[in-house]
């Protein structure tokens, strides 16, 4: 029987990068990676060809390589300082932009790693301004460091490469945008890490102890509410749900307050409150899953993990306005003691809910969370929950469902996950919904049942904002990648971190 460490803490290394001016003939690297886009002639990369003896065009011309996005070719140099060049397809020259460049940054390092290259220079080409060409770039070769084989004893993924150079022409003082993508891939890493570890590893508690590691380093003030302070501040709907395990359950508190001189000039000044769901494990309680693919639910806490991320991010890039991140976890668990069908359950705002269906329980521990965030100031609420299916079916695995109040803010978060590379489209949140969760004992619902079940699961949320300007990501399609894509490999995807941490940078925009 493998024993684990419950105290283990797992942070993915930091990323080891650097940026250059140097020609891409002057780099000393294993390997060079260069984006090559359809029809390429590569004249800014003078003598490429010769150097690889005509392979680079004799490829192009039997059409073995097009550049085409995520194509990969690799061969060897001579007379330059780099061992070999790889290829990297990006699609057309007109159709970049940095979502694209992440990608593709993400695919050459992949593609490195598969190769057990250990160091690594990129090449930065393309229209996209400097500064924000080298912070997705190293976005998208950072993400590439993730492992989702840390329990393996062997056949293990490549290590991560060693040593990456980002190299591009001009640009001037770019050391601030290398340190940005390098820190929130390394933030997004780590929150893959947690929604990767199983869940008699990463029980309420050491999620708990997680996430007080993961803030060690930063700025965050941290607090962990235990289930005696849950109780005296009457959170019946978290307690509820976590009553049928024996894993306590906790709230984690992350606070990030703005360091000298970054302060929003404006008066009251903003708060901004991240609310993730941190259920550690869901079998629905007594309203149980199918067993055929229960094992996934140890990812049920993705939203969590991402609040966890992005406030690392957030505190060590000293956003301007005070950020609270709330993570209500627990285990939802078919006990004894476990909640059922028919059970009314009083949330800490005095809210009363009847329980129709115990696997409807993410939107019940966020309720708690979102008025404790209001509670704690927060003046705008985001949260962020893998929730519901019907999201799945809705949406897919490209896109989040974002919903949510006023429509000015709904956009400012839409804008924030478009610069951040986290696709989500925004979804209906009409008045009649809530008349599927109107009950006849208690004040709410928490299941509407089947028809617009991503839009009803929203409309019990919108319940808790108190009015705020509150915004709502369903992340159930896209928290976890069915298998391995050029720039994502199959498992966590660490969705959300970047588009939270890019909000707390936003606060002109909020109203």
């Amino acid at each position: 029987m493998r024993h684990y460490n419950p105290q283990r803490m797992i942070l993915s290394p930091a990323v080891p990068l650097s940026v250059t001016a140097n020609p891409a003939s002057e780099l000393v690297t294993e390997l060079l990676v260069i984006p090559v886009f359809d029809g390429d002639p590569l004249e800014d990369v003078p003598g490429l060809d010769d150097a690889a003896g005509g392979h680079i065009r004799r490829a192009i011309e039997a059409k073995e390589f097009q550049g085409r996005p995520y194509e990969f070719f690799v061969t060897p140099l001579s007379g330059w300082k780099a061992g070999r060049v790889a290829l990297v397809g990006a699609g057309k020259r007109a159709e970049l932009d940095t979502e694209r460049l992440r990608r593709v940054a993400t695919a050459g390092a992949l593609g490195a790693r598969q190769r057990r290259v250990t160091r690594l220079a990129w090449l930065v080409r393309g229209d996209i301004p400097a500064a924000a060409a080298v912070q997705a770039s190293a976005e998208g070769l950072g993400l590439a460091r993730f492992s989702i084989d840390q329990y393996k004893s062997s056949e293990k993924t490549g290590p991560p490469v060693e040593e990456i150079v980002i190299a591009i022409a001009g640009g001037g003082d770019l050391a601030a945008a290398l340190e940005r993508g390098r820190l929130l891939a390394e933030c997004c890493n780590m929150a893959r890490d947690l929604c990767n570890e199983p869940s008699n590893v990463l029980t309420p508690r050491e999620l708990a102890g997680r996430a007080s590691t993961i803030a060690r380093d930063t700025h965050l003030d941290v607090d962990v509410l235990d289930e005696q302070a849950l109780e005296r501040l009457g959170m019946g709907l978290l307690l509820g749900v976590g009553r049928g395990s024996v894993e306590p359950p906790r709230v984690i508190v992350l606070t990030h307050t703005p360091r000298a001189g970054t302060g929003s000039s404006a008066s009251p000044a903003p708060v901004l409150g991240l609310v993730g769901k941190g259920i550690t494990f869901d079998t629905g309680g007594i309203s149980i899953k199918p067993a055929d693919g229960m094992e996934r639910m140890k990812t049920d806490m993705s939203g969590g993990a991402a609040v966890i991320g992005a406030m690392r991010a957030i505190s060590l890039l000293n956003a301007p306005v005070k950020v609270i991140g709330i993570i209500p976890a627990a285990e939802n668990m078919p006990g004894g003691r476990a909640i059922k069908p028919g059970d009314i359950l009083t949330g800490a705002g005095g809210k009363t809910v009847e329980v129709i269906n115990t696997d409807a329980e993410g939107r019940l521990v966020l309720g708690d969370g979102l008025w404790y965030a209001r509670e704690l100031g927060a003046t705008h609420l985001v949260d962020v929950a893998t929730l519901t299916g019907a999201c799945v079916v809705a949406l897919g695995k490209v896109a989040s469902g974002l919903f949510g109040q006023p429509e000015e803010w709904v956009s400012v978060v839409k804008r924030a996950s478009h610069v951040a590379g986290d696709r989500c489209w925004p979804m209906p949140l009409y008045d009649e919904y809530a008349e599927q969760l109107k009950s006849e004992i208690a004040d709410i619902m928490n299941s509407g049942g089947r028809p617009a079940g991503a839009c009803t699961a929203a409309m019990f949320l919108k319940e808790f904002a108190g009015g705020l300007p509150w915004a709502h990501l369903d992340i159930a399609g896209t928290a976890w990648a069915e298998d391995n894509k050029p720039w994502q490999l199959k498992g966590p995807t660490g969705v959300a971190v970047r588009t939270l941490a890019e909000l707390a940078f936003t606060s002109d925009e909020w109203k």
